[in-house]
């Protein structure tokens, strides 16, 4: 009985996964794309608001100062990581996701027909505090255009992509955000993969 309780839980975990977030075309048609192997991708955060924060400098600002409150050098150090968990674990994670659920490569390709543009217009971080537990999400805003005269093709908005992990390994916020992009990278290219067919 117990078991059938885990699993239980488990399965209206993964449901709640997948169904909370939501993807929508809201411009054009993503059926151009057919026939294509790779794509150049820019990822940006422009007027990206933080948690209760309308602006992330306000965000960064007062966890920087109050980490460094508690222990002097730390805000300094979380900051660095803020903008350095782009690079090293957003952007990696949506990618891997999306080429394991799609036929196109994502990366470095300005040569390539099209562009694909992914703006985080939305973080919330979520938290772990061993007795609580909210988990992260971003809001997408992903446009897709010509690459030589910057036509927008298609557009779509991702919202409410789920970032958690099960146990308690999430207590960086980094960790808790990448997995809301990997789940973006994995729902985002199978929508795609249904409009090529």
């Amino acid at each position: 009985m117990k078991k059938l309780f885990l699993l239980g839980l488990l399965f209206a975990g993964t449901l709640q996964l997948t169904n909370a977030q939501k993807i929508k075309l809201t411009q054009g048609d993503a059926s151009v794309l057919k026939g294509q192997t790779e794509i150049n991708v820019v990822f940006t955060y422009d007027n990206m608001s933080v948690g209760k924060f309308d602006k992330e400098a306000d965000y960064v600002s007062t966890k920087k100062a109050d980490y460094n409150k508690d222990e002097p050098g730390r805000g300094d150090k979380w900051a660095a990581a803020w903008v350095a968990d782009r690079k090293s674990r957003f952007e990696p994670d949506f990618i891997e996701l999306f080429e394991k659920n799609s036929t196109i490569k994502l990366g470095n390709h300005p040569s390539a027909k099209y562009t694909i543009t992914i703006n985080t217009s939305r973080t919330e971080p979520g938290f772990n505090i061993a007795m609580m537990k909210k988990n992260a999400q971003v809001d997408l805003e992903i446009t897709i255009t010509e690459t030589a005269t910057n036509k927008v093709v298609a557009a779509y908005t991702v919202l409410k992509s789920p970032g958690r992990t099960f146990g308690m390994g999430d207590f960086d916020t980094g960790i808790r955000i990448k997995e809301a992009y990997a789940t973006a990278g994995k729902y985002f290219a199978r929508e795609l993969m249904d409009a090529l067919k």
